[in-house]
C-alpha cells in the first residue's frame, strides 16, 4: 500500500501562535499544536497503513475490555517480523517507557550508566531520577565517539546509544557498532541501543538485530564470558511512532537477548495495561503491511534528497542524515525556534536543548512546509 502524504493544516495566522507570558519557550507543548506546522517531533507526513487504521477501529469496538497484558499476540508477530523467538521481545508503551525499564531494571545499579552528549536527554533524566547517575563521553565534533564509548563501558553499569543519532542524523559504521558489541560483551555490561530511526536507514545499515540469535556471538570479539556462540547483552529500542506513522497510539517494543529481555517483562508487569487495545491491534496489522513501510521509506529518502539539495541551492549548511529529520545550522537557535512558532506558526526544535548547539532538527515534513519553515528561518535572521 503506498503512503499518501497527510497535508499538514494550513498555516494560522501569526496571532493565533501568540507567546504566553515572559520566558516561554515553544517547545514540546504548545496550545493549539495541531494547528500549527509540525516539525519539531519527526512525525511521518505519510501517516499509518490503512490497514492499521482499520485494525484500531475494530479494537474501539471493544474499548470497555482491557488490552492483554501480556501484549501475546504483538509479541509473536515482532518475533515473526525479525526472526527470533518470542523471549527476544518486550512491549511497552513507546520507546520512552523502555528507556525507563531499562534504567529501574538492567545491568549492575552500583555504577552508573554510560551516554553521551548531545543526544536524547531520556537516557541521562531516566539515569538520574533511578539514583543510577551518568557518565556523558563528549562528542567528537558532531559524531558519537565510538571508540571512547567502548573503553568507557566495563566501568558502566549500562549504556545507552541513539543509533541512527538523535538530533545529527548519521548511523554508526559496521566497524564501530561491532567494537561496541564486543565492549559490551567483554565487559558484560548492557548496552541499549536507541534505534527508533532505523526503518529509514538503508536496509543494509548495521543495526542491533545483526548481533542478537543463535551464533551470532561467534564475531571475532562479540562472544560473552568465553563462549564464543553466546549473545551479547544487548537490547535494541524500536518504535511504531515514525515510520509506521502510530505516534498517538505509543507502541514500542525492545529486540535482546533473552534474559535482559525477561528482567524487562518482568519489570513492565507493575504497568499492566499501558498498552492499550487499539495499539496491540494496529501495530499488528502494520507490520502486516510492509508495503507501506517500504513506501515510507522510499518517499523519506526522496524527501531527504529533495530537502538537502534545497540547503545546498541556498547555501544553508546542515549534517547527514539517514533519518526522517535534517538538523539545520542556524543562528541563535532558541531565539529562531520561538520566533518561527510565535511568528509564522512553524514548529522546530531548537537541538541546543540536546546539548546540541547551532542546530534546528527539522522532520521531514511536505515540501510546501518545509520550503515555509527555510523562507521563515530566512526572515527570521535578516530581521533579528
Amino acid at each position: 500500500m503506498t503512503p499518501a502524504a497527510t497535508p499538514a493544516p494550513a498555516a494560522t495566522p501569526a496571532d493565533a501562535a501568540t507567546p504566553g507570558p515572559p520566558g516561554r519557550t515553544f517547545n514540546t507543548s504548545v496550545p493549539g499544536a495541531d494547528d500549527l506546522i509540525r516539525l519539531h517531533l519527526s512525525e511521518s507526513p505519510f501517516g499509518a497503513s490503512p490497514a492499521a487504521l482499520k485494525a484500531a477501529e475494530d479494537a474501539l469496538r471493544r474499548a470497555s475490555v482491557y488490552p492483554d497484558p501480556e501484549r501475546q499476540d504483538l509479541v509473536r508477530a515482532l518475533a515473526a517480523h525479525w526472526e527470533v523467538t518470542p523471549d527476544h521481545i518486550a512491549v511497552a508503551n513507546g520507546s520512552d517507557e523502555l528507556v525507563l525499564a531499562t534504567a529501574l531494571a538492567l545491568g549492575d545499579r552500583d555504577r552508573p550508566g554510560l551516554v553521551t552528549d548531545g543526544t536524547f536527554p531520556g537516557y541521562r533524566s531516566c539515569l538520574e531520577l533511578t539514583g543510577r547517575g551518568c557518565t556523558a563521553v563528549p562528542l567528537a565534533g558532531t559524531a558519537v565517539d565510538a571508540e571512547a564509548f567502548a573503553a568507557e563501558l566495563p566501568g558502566h553499569g549500562i549504556g545507552y546509544l541513539c543509533n541512527p543519532h538523535n538530533p545529527s542524523g548519521a548511523a554508526l559504521t559496521r566497524a564501530e557498532l561491532t567494537a561496541l558489541t564486543a565492549a559490551s560483551a567483554r565487559g558484560g555490561v548492557p548496552l541499549v541501543l536507541d534505534e527508533a530511526y532505523m526503518e529509514f536507514a538503508a536496509a543494509d545499515t548495521p543495526q542491533t538485530r545483526d548481533f542478537l540469535g543463535p551464533g551470532t556471538g561467534t564475531r571475532p570479539g562479540t562472544g560473552v564470558g568465553g563462549d564464543p556462540g553466546a549473545e551479547p547483552p544487548l537490547v535494541a529500542l524500536r518504535t511504531f511512532s515514525k515510520a509506521y506513522g502510530l505516534a498517538a497510539l505509543r507502541v514500542g517494543y525492545a529486540v535482546g537477548r533473552p534474559d535482559l529481555i525477561a528482567t524487562l517483562r518482568q519489570t513492565l508487569r507493575s504497568l499492566p495495561f499501558s498498552v492499550n487495545r487499539l495499539g496491540q491491534a494496529a501495530a499488528i496489522a502494520a507490520l502486516g503491511d510492509p508495503d507501506f513501510v517500504a513506501e515510507v521509506r522510499r518517499s523519506t529518502a526522496e524527501r531527504r534528497r529533495w530537502f538537502t539539495a534545497e540547503l545546498d541551492r541556498r547555501g544553508r549548511a546542515h549534517l547527514p542524515s539517514v533519518t526522517n529529520f535534517v538538523a539545520v545550522e542556524a543562528a541563535d537557535c532558541a531565539r529562531a525556534q520561538d520566533r518561527l512558532a510565535a511568528d509564522f506558526g512553524i514548529l522546530v526544535r531548537n537541538a541546543g536543548l540536546f546539548g546540541f548547539p547551532g542546530y534546528l532538527r527539522t522532520s521531514l515534513g511536505t515540501e510546501d512546509d518545509l520550503l515555509r519553515f527555510l523562507d521563515a528561518l530566512d526572515e527570521v535572521e535578516k530581521n533579528p
